[in-house]
């Protein structure tokens, strides 16, 4: 059925009165608050950071999207709302978006479409994608201004469930399908994304481990030679290869671990006593105790702390490893192991709020530089809300709140001979907080 936007659409009838819509607003966009996006990017460096990063190989006379346009236009579609490349054929153009990619408003100066979108995200090779995230990292160092004393690094993972014929794809039946598992890399205290790396629908190894997180740390040690760093993961991380380059180079781990027989016989007395407690007082227990271990894989013995908890449901006892020294075990488990917790919530928002599951291409490589076009629209609304929202009732939103509150704002755009002229809804719900939050991205006046 051929869909003509130029048609009438009726409603019901109100006080006598007919309702009629149709499409022929003209320059009215529904992402005004991409504004502040816009300005708050700009703050940040992010854009040309990853332009410098990729090499242009198209011929200059048939370029009419330079790279960083090609950059904005789609990470700000993302951060909107509109992870699918098919949404540039509509939104190229939009009034608002072509501010936000600095392109002039008349109609020879539309955005990019939805195939040259695809020809920009199939483009990137190994080496740029390499690249990006290299610079992606140097835009998590330069966010600090001055070296932390100390950061955590969070590895997980996440199903992307794939369909159709992509490379890499694998079949997982703890997932049930086929599926890509991409790595998450966060500092833990801040919720700051370092990178973001595609991976086959299987569990990584040792060795894949330590050949991205030794990459990481060697650029994080040389911007800031005396900061400390802990690595938290679950017991997916948790291998002899990662304990091994942690100690080889100074570095603190504390991973999840299995209950495997041996660890569950030598916990056995903490277990019972655990259980003597919750029917001596009727309520649940946790206790704690520790013990020091060795697989025979192992070089050396490591920390190991136990959970034994017993409550209605029965006995639940869990293990880490650690080479931390803290003596109190209780904190080091609930404290510094449980707040990976949090790690949930920042994969949430990647995933789920920026839709980074779109990894739908064919090439593995295109489906790696989407996912990092998602973590850079993710870097982009992390520092929005860290920076720029404190002091208004979205300081602690999720992203997906703040783009209804704050960027889903109807605005209609006059293109006048000596300025632009937008104007947004007299009866906008959040106006006291989009203005204070306009006066601390900088207005011009106070800039």
């Amino acid at each position: 059925m051929i869909q003509n936007t130029k048609q009438m659409i009726l409603f019901k009838d109100i006080f006598g009165k007919k309702v009629q819509v149709d499409f022929n607003g003209g320059d009215i966009s529904s992402d005004g608050g991409l504004l502040l996006l816009k300005e708050a990017a700009s703050k940040l460096n992010i854009f040309e950071k990853v332009a410098n990063a990729i090499i242009d190989h198209r011929h200059p006379g048939y370029v009419r999207h330079e790279m960083i346009e090609l950059i904005k236009q789609r990470v700000f579609q993302i951060a909107s709302g509109y992870e699918d490349a098919n949404d540039s054929n509509e939104l190229r153009k939009d009034p608002i978006f072509k501010i936000a990619c600095n392109r002039q408003l008349s109609p020879e100066y539309d955005l990019a479409s939805q195939p040259t979108i695809s020809r920009f995200e199939n483009a990137p090779n190994r080496t740029t994608l390499y690249r990006i995230a290299r610079a992606l990292l140097d835009v998590f160092i330069e966010s600090y201004d001055k070296p932390p004393e100390g950061i955590v690094i969070d590895l997980d993972d996440t199903a992307d469930l794939t369909h159709g014929n992509q490379q890499l794809t694998l079949f997982n039946a703890y997932h049930g399908g086929h599926c890509f598992m991409p790595m998450h890399i966060y500092e833990g205290k801040t919720g700051k994304l370092i990178t973001t790396i595609l991976r086959p629908g299987k569990r990584p190894s040792g060795k894949e481990i330590v050949s991205i997180v030794k990459r990481i740390v060697s650029v994080i040690r040389e911007a800031w030679p005396e900061v400390g760093i802990l690595i938290r993961g679950d017991s997916h991380y948790s291998c002899p290869a990662v304990y091994t380059y942690c100690k080889e180079h100074n570095i603190q781990f504390i991973f999840g671990f299995k209950p495997y027989p041996t660890l569950k016989k030598r916990s056995e007395a903490l277990q019972e006593k655990a259980k003597e407690l919750f029917k001596l007082h009727n309520k649940p227990v946790k206790i704690y105790g520790e013990f020091s271990y060795q697989a025979k894989s192992w070089v050396v013995p490591n920390r190991i702390i136990v959970k034994a908890e017993y409550n209605s449901q029965g006995p639940n006892t869990r293990f880490i490893v650690t080479n931390l020294m803290h003596e109190n075990r209780r904190f080091v488990y609930e404290t510094v192991y449980c707040n990976r917790g949090s790690m949930e919530l920042m994969i949430k928002e990647h995933k789920n709020h920026l839709a980074s599951g779109r990894t739908s291409c064919t090439s593995f490589q295109a489906n790696q530089f989407r996912l990092l076009l998602h973590s850079m629209a993710y870097i982009l609304m992390h520092h929005f809300r860290d920076q720029h929202l404190k002091g208004t009732q979205f300081a602690n939103a999720q992203f997906d709140t703040i783009r209804l509150k704050l960027i889903k704002i109807g605005s209609r755009v006059f293109n006048l001979a000596t300025k632009i002229k937008i104007q947004l809804p007299s009866v906008y719900a959040y106006k006291d907080d989009f203005y204070r939050i306009w006066k601390s991205i900088g207005s011009p006046s106070n800039a």
